[in-house]
């Protein structure tokens, strides 16, 4: 809340000025306006050389999947060529795609990661 001084004058009734004085105005401030930040999907692409049983490794460690949700996502990434893992903020989504490649990499498994910004309805 901000506090703002106003000085008045004004005539009476019998046109006599009277003396200046003071008013104490209270203003409420406006509520800042915020805004959800935008979602992103971390998305695995299917390859035909990086083991299943890698992937759901993959799922397990980066994502906190329990073995059969886990083994869902790499069935449906195995016969639709890529499926979403996960949606977070966008340095969250980077950071895991960045760790799952180089986890990929380090283990010699040519599995690809990749982010997508998902489409905001309001």
């Amino acid at each position: 809340m901000t506090v703002k001084t106003l000085s008045t004058q004004t005539d009476r009734k019998d046109h006599r000025p009277e003396p200046e004085r003071d008013l104490l105005v209270l203003e409420r401030q406006a509520e800042p306006v915020t805004k959800k930040p935008p979602l992103y999907s971390v998305i695995l692409l299917n390859d035909d050389y990086t083991p299943m049983e890698f992937v759901v490794k993959v799922l397990e460690i980066f994502f906190a999947m329990h073995r059969d949700q886990a083994t869902q996502i790499m069935l449906a990434v195995h016969t639709t060529g890529s499926a979403p893992c996960g949606v977070f903020t966008r340095d969250i989504a980077e950071t895991k795609s960045v760790q799952i490649n180089q986890y990929a990499q380090d283990n010699q498994h040519p599995l690809v990661s990749e982010i997508e910004a998902i489409d905001d309805e309001d």
